[in-house]
């Protein structure tokens, strides 16, 4: 496998990642859990491709980049999402949520 191909994986998970940022902006919790689907699937691709092939250190470098970018929009999809799931927690255990 080629380095570039192998960064494709990179790429296609941190556009996923964008993409589920956006919807999570949205409020569209559907769409994030079937992307978040989707990411799972590129996850287990980018692993069996990493194990076959190295990055160079330019390519490991874009590579970090990436990564942090993911990590960036992951935490900010868990600050979106906490809300609603403390809402979604109220529902499940039953109690109604408190209005101040």
């Amino acid at each position: 496998m080629e380095e570039k191909a192998l960064l494709g994986f990179y790429e296609a998970l941190e556009q996923a990642s964008e993409d589920m940022l956006q919807a999570a902006r949205n409020g569209d919790w559907d769409r994030v859990v079937k992307l978040e689907g989707a990411c799972a699937v590129l996850i287990s691709q980018l692993k069996h491709a990493a194990s076959q092939c190295e990055l160079a250190p330019e390519e490991a470098k874009v590579k970090g980049r990436i990564m942090r970018r993911i990590l960036h929009n992951d935490a900010q999809i868990r600050y979106l999402a906490e809300p609603w799931l403390e809402d979604l927690d109220r529902l499940l255990a039953g109690t109604p949520k408190s209005i101040h």
